[in-house]
């Protein structure tokens, strides 16, 4: 997509500072490639762009009432994009990696061979909670996480299967991931 004219952009940014939901469509669409690619460049692996660029706007969008104007939006997107990415990163060394004691890690098999009766349990309560949480998610929202996350579909897969463009997929997965971590925060909080 062509880029618009700075004053054209700001426009958008300032309605999508109001709750426009037009104008959040906008911005994605105009800065989603740039920063897929980006991140593709540094993660070598498409999954991996997606998501990033997924939680790089959720995160813009969240925070857009910080987003300082002498800046150009795209700097700033690249900027959180990076940010996400070396999150990304840190979380996986720490789920690899278990200090034993201060001289030396060791590489920790997150997967064991065999869970614990207790490891199940956890598991099948935390599988339960994700399923009462995303049937209380509009049904749309549901079918979107199914795809995504329980059929693993790729985004152009689930833009064929619900007979939408690309973007407005996008746009779902931000809104249902972050509904559905609300929800999830809400039901952790009435244990």
């Amino acid at each position: 997509m062509a880029q618009k004219p700075i004053n054209e952009i700001a426009v958008l940014i300032e309605n999508a500072k109001t709750g426009s939901q037009t104008a959040f469509t906008a911005l994605l669409d105009i800065y989603w490639t740039e920063v897929y690619h980006f991140i593709l460049k540094r993660t070598e692996n498409e999954t991996d762009a997606e998501d990033i660029t997924i939680e790089t706007f959720a995160k813009a969008f969240d925070k857009l009432s910080q987003y300082k104007t002498e800046f150009a939006f795209n700097t700033w997107l690249i900027a959180i994009a990076k940010n996400v990415h070396i999150d990304l990163i840190r979380k996986r060394k720490s789920n690899d990696m278990v200090n034993l004691n201060e001289n030396e890690e060791y590489l920790f098999d997150t997967l064991a061979d065999e869970d614990t009766l207790e490891d199940q349990l956890i598991y099948e309560q935390n599988l339960a909670t994700l399923k009462l949480c995303i049937k209380q998610l509009k049904p749309h929202y549901q079918q979107i996480i199914q795809l995504r996350y329980f059929q693993e579909r790729s985004y152009n897969e689930i833009a064929e299967i619900i007979n939408e463009p690309l973007n407005n997929v996008k746009i779902k997965i931000l809104r249902a991931k972050k509904l559905l971590t609300e929800l999830i925060k809400k039901q952790n909080e009435q244990l």
